[in-house]
C-alpha cells in the first residue's frame, strides 16, 4: 500500500513539473457545445513530441484532434497547434483536455463548458425524399463510407489559418447548426437527427463561394447531398457544400477565399433550394459561426500568451 501511495505521489509531481515546462493556451477558455478549441504549445517546448489533443467528459473520451506545426514568419515564432471542437450534445460543466506526446501524457487541461440552447425542428417528407432518406442502398453506403475516409484524414498542407467568409451573400437562415430534428416519414415513421451545418434559404442558381482558401478534396453527386463539395482548409479541418444545382470546381482544385465554386439548388434530400454549409473538424460537426467570428489560427494571440 505505502509503495502504491508513493507511485501515484511520484506520477503526480512528475505530471507537473513537465507541465509546468510547457507553454500552452487554450483559445477560448470557456467554450460553448459546437464550438471549436484551439490549442497552441510552444515548439521549443514540446521536446518528447507533441501528437494529440483529446476531449474527456466525466472521465468519458468524447473527441480527438492532431497536432500539427504552424511555421514561424518573419519575427513571429512557429508554434504547434491543434483544434478540437466541443460536441453539440455534451451537457455544460466541467471538462478535461488531455495532450498527449508520442510516448506519455504532457498535459492536462481543465475547461469549463458553458450552457447553450438548440432550437427543434419537425420535417415532414414527401415518399420521395422518404426514401433517400430510409431505404438500404450500397452506393450511399460507398458514398458515406469515402466522405468519412475523407473527413477523417489530417493532412499535412496549411492552405488557411485566418477568418472564414459566408458562402453567400444572402444572411437568410432556414435552419442553424445543431437544431434537432425530427423527420415525419410518409410511412407514418419518424427520426431524430441534429442538423450539422447552416441552411442559407437561396433561390436556385445563387452564386456559391468558397469560405476560405483551401484544397478541393470532393466535388461530385451523391445520392442524398446532392451536388456536392468538400474543401479541406488545414489539417483536419474541412468545408462541406450540399444540394448543389451545379459545381464550378473539380478535386485537386485550389480554391481561394470568395471564389465562385457552384450554383445553388435543391438537388438531393432537399425539400426547396438552400445552401447547406457546414463545418468539419476531426470529423466533428462545428458550428460554422465560430470561423466567421474567430480565425482558425489566431496566431498573434496564441503566440503572446505563449512566448511572452
Amino acid at each position: 500500500m505505502r509503495r502504491n501511495l508513493f507511485f501515484v505521489f511520484y506520477s503526480l509531481v512528475f505530471s507537473t513539473i513537465v507541465s509546468a515546462q510547457i507553454r500552452y493556451t487554450v483559445i477560448p477558455e470557456i467554450p460553448r457545445p459546437g464550438e471549436p478549441v484551439t490549442i497552441g504549445i510552444s515548439s521549443s517546448d514540446a521536446t518528447g513530441g507533441v501528437k494529440e489533443a483529446l476531449l474527456f467528459v466525466n472521465g468519458r473520451q468524447l473527441a480527438k484532434s492532431a497536432f500539427f506545426s504552424v511555421p514561424a514568419e518573419a519575427w513571429k515564432p512557429g508554434f504547434l497547434a491543434a483544434v478540437i471542437t466541443i460536441p453539440s450534445t455534451v451537457n455544460p460543466g466541467g471538462a478535461v483536455i488531455k495532450v498527449n506526446g508520442e510516448a506519455d501524457l504532457l498535459i492536462e487541461i481543465p475547461i469549463t463548458i458553458s450552457a447553450r440552447n438548440f432550437v427543434s425542428e419537425v420535417i415532414e417528407l414527401d415518399p420521395v425524399l422518404t426514401g433517400i432518406r430510409v431505404d438500404p442502398d450500397p452506393k450511399k453506403t460507398e458514398e458515406a463510407n469515402r466522405l468519412w475516409g475523407i473527413l477523417s484524414t489530417n493532412g499535412s498542407k496549411i492552405y488557411h489559418t485566418g477568418f472564414f467568409v459566408p458562402p453567400v451573400e444572402s444572411t437568410r437562415r432556414t435552419s442553424f447548426f445543431g437544431d434537432r430534428r425530427v423527420f415525419k416519414y410518409s410511412n407514418g415513421s419518424n427520426d431524430m437527427s441534429i442538423h450539422a451545418g447552416v441552411d442559407f434559404g437561396v433561390p436556385k442558381g445563387t452564386r456559391v463561394s468558397a469560405c476560405a482558401n483551401g484544397k478541393v478534396i470532393l466535388a461530385r453527386m451523391r445520392i442524398v447531398t446532392g451536388n456536392s463539395i468538400v474543401i479541406e482548409h488545414a489539417p483536419g479541418i474541412y468545408s462541406l457544400y450540399y444540394h448543389l444545382d451545379s459545381i464550378s470546381v473539380k478535386e485537386g482544385d485550389i480554391v481561394y477565399t470568395g471564389m465562385e465554386i457552384g450554383l445553388s439548388g435543391s438537388t438531393g434530400l432537399s425539400t426547396g433550394p438552400h445552401l447547406h454549409w457546414e463545418i468539419r473538424v476531426s470529423t466533428e460537426n462545428t458550428d460554422p459561426d465560430s470561423f466567421l467570428n474567430r480565425p482558425i489560427i489566431d496566431k498573434e494571440t496564441i503566440i503572446n500568451k505563449i512566448y511572452n
